[in-house]
């Protein structure tokens, strides 16, 4: 029992919803202490997903390094706010802050 509420804490720590966690808990044995490879197996579960979240944050953490803080998502070379300058159609200035894009 107590390994499974330090699961629900970790994972909810890492921003995994409850929905989800109580999902991956639903698959382990009933009845008996999970064993390693139960573990294993639904860690593996979860596997693609935070691997993928672990890519989209270390693709924040490096475009956020030429984002000069100012917030006005208006730059063109904004890959976070406006990748490819598609805002451009729009006019120029903080066009999603004035509510034009």
């Amino acid at each position: 029992m107590l390994r499974r509420v330090a699961f629900i804490r970790v994972s909810q720590s890492v921003g995994i919803s409850l929905a989800d966690i109580r999902a991956a808990l639903a698959t382990l044995p009933e009845g008996r202490t999970p064993t390693k490879a139960d573990w294993a197996r639904l860690s593996g579960g979860w596997r693609t997903e935070l691997e993928t979240r672990i890519a989209q944050l270390q693709k924040l953490r490096d475009t956020l390094d030429d984002c000069i803080g100012c917030g006005c998502l208006s730059m063109r070379s904004c890959a976070l706010a406006n990748p490819g300058d598609v805002l451009e159609q729009y006019g120029d200035g903080p066009v999603r802050l004035m509510g034009r894009g």
